[in-house]
């Protein structure tokens, strides 16, 4: 019988952004976006949850070693978010409204060609206490 299990690991970071449509006009922008639309953008300490899911290995006990988790999420995902502009610092952010929905679709994309032990399974990020998304790939 296997033994599937979902792995998580938690991270924060700290990022300014600013929603905003070039398509849109200003006014359209702002009723839209709301405050969201500040020209100076403005910020979130943001939770991020990564899961991995798998079956546990016979050997190890693991579907993947936290310890290679916590690596790869600081690696390509927190080192590149912490304390910078989504609009205008991070590549992979470039172009794209820094909505939640999209912040966690290229936390995914960042992530999925990394994970070789288990599967990528979900990205969970959390834009407040009460706010957060979830994507589950492609």
């Amino acid at each position: 019988m296997k033994k599937i299990t979902y792995v998580t690991r938690r991270a924060q970071f700290s990022a300014a952004h600013r929603l905003h449509n070039p398509e849109f006009s200003d006014e359209e922008n702002r009723r839209i976006y709301d405050k969201c639309n500040n020209p100076s953008g403005h910020g979130h300490n943001y939770d991020v949850e990564v899961t991995v899911v798998g079956e546990t290995d016979s050997d190890t006990g693991m579907v993947i070693d936290l310890k290679i988790l916590k690596r790869l999420l600081n690696d390509y995902v927190i080192e590149k978010l912490d304390h910078k502009h989504l609009n205008h610092d991070v590549d992979f952010m470039s172009g794209i409204i820094p909505t939640a929905e999209n912040i966690a679709i290229k936390i995914w994309e960042q992530l999925k060609p990394h994970i070789t032990s288990g599967t990528l399974h979900c990205v969970k990020l959390y834009e407040s206490q009460n706010n957060y998304v979830e994507y589950r790939g492609e």
